[in-house]
């Protein structure tokens, strides 16, 4: 089965996103990200969780955490709901660093971070207590909402009877490319997406001759040069489209492409929708923190 790397609208600005909307069935592919992800799913029965290399159909209530580049999916396989709300919450990897993690008061969170990674689930009692404040949260904002998100982490960390779903063997298969000469590549094209840039302009940076960095990066990322840089832009194009009203040509341009039917071409590849159609599905329901 074809998983698809998603690149997430959240910016290094962003504390955490969140995403609800009320629909009749799934349609996203098996994905992984580098976010960590909470997902709460109601009026689901029957539909198809995969998480991992585990597989389960979910019932009405449905709560889990994914951690980084952990490949999951929801399908609607033999749901009959005809209104399925999801509210996801997407927050970046680094959003308590490890240093802080290590403390005392922070241990049963630090467990759970190091449990996600092959994917949790929660009680049905978990979700009855937790739902309503989940719903609640895109309600506040500012730093209320980041207390709120550390509460419920931390009331998710100390609840009974979680199962973990994926074996151990099947985790970090999509892990992080472990490189400081990578990093500082992915550093670079944050930097300048919005700019034309050539393999030889990030080949300078790592010191090496350009055809010894292309095949460099395909090692380590599994992507050539120009799918990386593609990638980059499409998830600051994903967040303008999402975020403002900004035209879909200003957009592609302000992105780094150099014409709009490229621009749709490879946003459609890539996330299997126009970025129209993309705008028309997220708009009004997402909310950054």
């Amino acid at each position: 089965m074809n998983i698809q790397r998603e690149i997430t609208p959240l910016t290094q600005s962003d504390c955490f996103t969140l995403f609800s909307r009320r629909k009749k069935q799934f349609d996203f592919p098996l994905h992984y990200h580098e976010e960590y992800e909470l997902n709460l799913i109601l009026n689901a029965k029957n539909a198809k969780r995969i998480v991992g290399n585990h597989i389960h159909l979910i019932d009405d209530l449905e709560l889990v955490f994914v951690g980084p580049n952990l490949s999951h999916a929801w399908f609607t396989h033999e749901c009959k709901s005809s209104e399925i709300i999801e509210v996801t919450i997407q927050f970046h990897k680094d959003f308590l660093d490890e240093t802080i993690l290590r403390r005392n008061q922070l241990s049963f969170i630090r467990n759970l971070f190091e449990r996600s990674k092959k994917g949790i689930a929660f009680s049905t009692e978990t979700i009855k207590a937790i739902k309503p404040r989940i719903l609640d949260l895109c309600q506040k904002n500012g730093f209320d909402s980041v207390l709120e998100l550390l509460s419920i982490l931390h009331d998710l960390s100390i609840s009974r009877n979680m199962v973990t779903l994926s074996d151990a063997a099947f985790i970090n298969q999509h892990s992080s490319y472990n490189s400081r000469r990578i990093e500082k590549v992915f550093e670079y094209l944050n930097a300048n997406y919005s700019k034309q840039i050539t393999l030889a302009d990030v080949a300078k940076i790592t010191n090496m001759p350009d055809v010894s960095f292309s095949r460099f990066i395909k090692k380590r990322t599994g992507k050539t040069f120009i799918d990386s840089l593609n990638e980059i832009r499409l998830g600051h194009a994903s967040r303008l489209l999402i975020d403002t009203t900004t035209t879909i040509s200003e957009i592609a341009y302000s992105c780094g492409f150099n014409n709009i039917s490229n621009f749709n071409r490879i946003f459609k590849r890539k996330k299997n929708t126009t970025p129209k159609q993309f705008r028309d599905n997220y708009s009004g329901t997402r909310v950054f923190i």
